[in-house]
């Protein structure tokens, strides 16, 4: 935890932290794509970076901060999943991209005021994702035996979970 007398920042399983001044803040955070729950986010502009690489996988364009910020391996997954879209899925052969971030936008909104991460509706620990930390469990919906694997190039890997019977090649 980091706080002073007016502000408290609390960080949970935070993969890297840099400190800077105010004054330095843009060197640190100015190519970042809008801000899913920032007071200036902007859909068009998220839409857009991320249609500028139509044929990056789904799964990494969410990933990259320079597109949007804000979602990461859990956000991606169960947005993927609950849109149906297989996470080797090329951008440019997604027909709502537009959806689909406000899907992400709304997963987070709805996420923001609480410890953990409810997807599913059910605040149960046991209960709370359909794919994320359910690797080789049944889908929630069909059965089928979750997926797990990386994505993305080496160094940069990141976990990603499917239900290959939901989210079809």
């Amino acid at each position: 935890m980091l706080a002073n007398e007016r502000w408290q920042a609390v960080g949970l399983k935070l993969g890297m932290v840099d400190l800077v001044r105010t004054a330095d803040e843009g060197r640190l955070v100015g190519h970042l794509g809008p801000d899913l729950l920032g007071p200036d986010w902007d859909m068009d502009e998220a839409v857009r970076r991320l249609r500028a690489e139509p044929g990056r996988t789904i799964g990494e364009a969410l990933l990259d901060q320079r597109n949007l910020a804000g979602i990461g391996t859990i956000y991606r997954a169960e947005t993927l999943f609950l849109r149906g879209i297989w996470p080797w899925k090329k951008v440019g052969e997604i027909e709502d991209l537009e959806g689909v971030v406000s899907l992400a936008q709304r997963l987070l909104e709805a996420n923001k005021g609480h410890a953990g991460t409810v997807t599913t509706g059910d605040r149960r620990p046991a209960n709370a994702t359909w794919v994320y930390g359910r690797a080789g469990r049944p889908c929630r919906r069909c059965g089928t035996r979750i997926s797990r694997g990386e994505m993305g190039a080496q160094p940069q890997e990141r976990l990603i979970l499917w239900c290959a019977s939901c989210q079809p090649r």
